[in-house]
């Protein structure tokens, strides 16, 4: 009773549409990766369990495997909705533009690839489709015209973009507006307690303005946010290496770790529900997103939920995650 109270107290409205969203999306870009089949209905199991009903992914999810060809984490997200029969109770958003076998972003390819990542998802709907990386040398005008024809046919609920210019972005939803067509109602972009620059500033400025939800990933920084790695520790993994790792060498990170362990143990919570809170926390942003590769990993990520940090607790973060290192001079800097 306790899970069912809370989910329906922390369901958040996503921008301007009807969708009501848990505020942590559960990713499946490890679904078909670095979890399997069996192990990602047990994730997506437990994500459910605990209130959770925003499901992420991409067609392109995981192409870059060998013996993948892209669209394996839609087909297990899609095998699993079936087996429970729960399709009406869970959000699914994917993505269009890298699917080895549709890439790009002009109309004939955006209707091509949302009725095959409709048939690998089993479902007759997409309730939220983003561009997954914005083609500049598609206009704009093509772009929502095509998703305006997949909203009109009731195969895609709501729209969204992702990796998108703030002058582009601007741009598609002046041009919806103008022409009465769908409209984009939420932004994924990569933001994050130790990287905020691509998101803050213009992006941050539009989508308060014209009432965008922001939908973050890489919202721990490849794990670097849940407090696994530390100074003298090996990184291992198949992303640590790049994303987790280089966070460990700058003055921010090392900071940004220092108040997020305080904070934590003032909370009673682990490190990683702290750096969500964060997120969870700032203007615009509707639902993080964050995968698990394990049940075990899951209730740090759902427990976001139960978590309000004080506004001196957000304001320390904030304050530890703007800490710039000194610019380096003379042959140091070569």
């Amino acid at each position: 009773m306790r899970a069912l109270t809370l989910y329906m107290t922390s369901l958040r409205k996503l921008g301007t549409s009807d969708l009501e969203v848990f505020p942590l999306s559960l990713g499946g870009n490890v679904f078909g990766w670095t979890a399997d089949e069996a192990q990602s209905f047990a994730v997506l199991d437990a994500y459910a369990a605990a209130g959770g009903n925003f499901v992420d992914t991409a067609d392109s999810y995981s192409a870059w495997i060998d013996g993948n060809v892209g669209g394996e984490s839609e087909t297990i997200i899609g095998r699993w909705v079936k087996a429970r029969g729960n399709r009406d109770d869970v959000v699914i958003a994917t993505k269009v533009s890298q699917h080895p076998d549709f890439p790009g972003l002009t109309a004939g390819n955006i209707k091509a690839a949302a009725d095959a990542s409709l048939r690998r998802l089993g479902t007759d709907h997409i309730d939220l489709y983003y561009t997954h990386f914005d083609k500049v040398d598609v206009p704009v005008e093509e772009i929502i015209g095509a998703l305006d024809e997949l909203v009109r046919a009731g195969k895609v609920r709501h729209i969204a973009a992702s990796n998108i210019s703030a002058e582009r972005l601007a741009a598609s939803l002046a041009f919806s507006e103008r022409e009465g067509l769908a409209r984009y109602v939420a932004l994924q972009p990569h933001y994050n307690l130790v990287s905020r620059e691509t998101y803050e500033g213009e992006l941050q400025d539009l989508a308060g303005r014209t009432g965008l939800a922001a939908v973050p990933y890489f919202a721990l920084a490849s794990g670097f946010l849940t407090g696994k790695y530390r100074d003298g520790e090996v990184v291992e993994g198949a992303r640590a290496a790049a994303g987790a790792g280089k966070h460990l060498e700058t003055e921010r990170g090392r900071k940004v770790l220092a108040a997020l362990d305080d904070i934590a143990e003032a909370h009673l919570v682990p490190v990683a529900t702290v750096a969500l809170a964060w997120l969870a926390a700032q203007p615009t942003v509707a639902a993080p997103i964050a995968s698990a590769r394990t049940v075990e990993q899951v209730p740090a990520l759902v427990k976001v939920a139960e978590v309000r940090l004080t506004e001196d607790e957000v304001t320390r973060l904030t304050e530890a995650a703007s800490t710039v290192l000194p610019v380096a001079t003379g042959e140091a800097a070569l």
